[in-house]
């Protein structure tokens, strides 16, 4: 997995961390689930790189 597209993922997780939480925040329950989806994406999207890395190698 290249280092951009690692970036790329933490940023997504982030990005649903913070849309979490403003939605928690205000109250919005949309907004918090979406959050949660944005992180488990981005999640998926790291171990998918990971499965493919291993089998390159």
């Amino acid at each position: 997995m290249s280092a951009l597209d690692k970036a790329k993922h933490k940023l997504d997780k982030y990005k649903g961390r913070v849309k979490e939480n403003v939605g928690r925040t205000t109250g919005n329950r949309r907004m918090t689930n979406e959050g949660r989806v944005d992180q488990v994406k981005a999640n998926v999207k790291t171990q998918g790189e990971k499965v493919k890395d291993a089998f390159r190698r």
